[in-house]
């Protein structure tokens, strides 16, 4: 039987498929002791908060799924990280996987993309932050092939997407558009003209979405590109980098219990 997490109600619990032992949760804003542009659960200790803040809402998450979160520093690559019992917070990666129990797989974001993985059988979790620097260089293939040890097909595995910046405003440069183009012809379908001249708006779920097909995953969850998963446009419940500029990192994390 699982056991109860002590979540805050506002926090975000996958709506997928995941095998019994799998949990998963994304937080919000909500829950923690930070004040000002961090209020109030920031868990990024890069971004400016009070250090003793953001390790009390960082212990606040541990308490509250009963997991050991491992906090990556992330630089809009696509490196992984295979996590154990003695890996360390601020191991260089923007993915990680782990087969050990009470371990979680963790990404910070403020726009980007987090990407939740799982197998049918519940063997590896996986996580992975997809801004669109990750997602174009291909963040989302390192993720899937690390549960290509365990023989399993791609055809069993689920992705869950999480909040991140919207289609109707996030706005990039043709140049961001002709990198996704050079990779996949059919990416373009996922930008449409934005008003400022040579610019674009990109749907990032869609993207990530597109990927994973193309990679043999058929079980993605979450984020549809609704207004109700835009970072932007819930300023309530989300940090948002570029609305804010200043402010503070949710995550999103999945782990095997115990």
């Amino acid at each position: 039987m699982s056991t109860p997490l002590l979540l805050d109600p506002d926090w975000i619990v996958p709506d997928w498929p995941a095998p019994p032992g799998v949990r998963a949760l994304c937080t919000t804003r909500a829950g923690g002791v930070s004040s000002g542009p961090y209020a109030s659960l920031n868990l990024g200790e890069h971004v400016g908060d009070v250090p003793a803040d953001v390790a009390a809402n960082r212990q606040r998450l541990a308490d509250a799924t009963g997991a050991h979160p491992v906090f990556l520093t992330q630089v809009h690559g696509t490196g992984l990280a295979v996590l154990d019992a003695g890996t360390a917070d601020g191991t260089t990666a923007d993915a990680a996987c782990t087969a050990h129990a009470g371990i979680a797989c963790t990404v910070m974001v403020a726009d980007c993309l987090p990407v939740l993985f799982t197998d049918m059988q519940g063997r590896r979790v996986a996580a992975a932050h997809a801004g669109w620097r990750g997602l174009a260089g291909g963040v989302l293939a390192r993720a899937v092939q690390s549960f290509d040890d365990d023989q399993g097909r791609h055809d069993e595995l689920m992705a869950w997407l999480g909040p991140c910046i919207g289609p109707e405003v996030f706005e990039v440069g043709a140049e961001v558009k002709a990198e996704f183009e050079a990779a996949d012809g059919e990416a373009g379908h996922y930008f449409k003209l934005a008003g400022a001249p040579g610019k674009w708006l990109a749907d990032l779920p869609g993207l990530a979405r597109r990927r994973l097909a193309l990679l043999g995953v058929r079980q993605v969850h979450g984020n549809d590109g609704s207004r109700a998963w835009c970072t932007v446009a819930n300023p309530s419940r989300f940090f948002s980098y570029r609305r804010e500029r200043v402010g503070g990192r949710f995550a999103a994390l999945v782990w095997r219990e115990a």
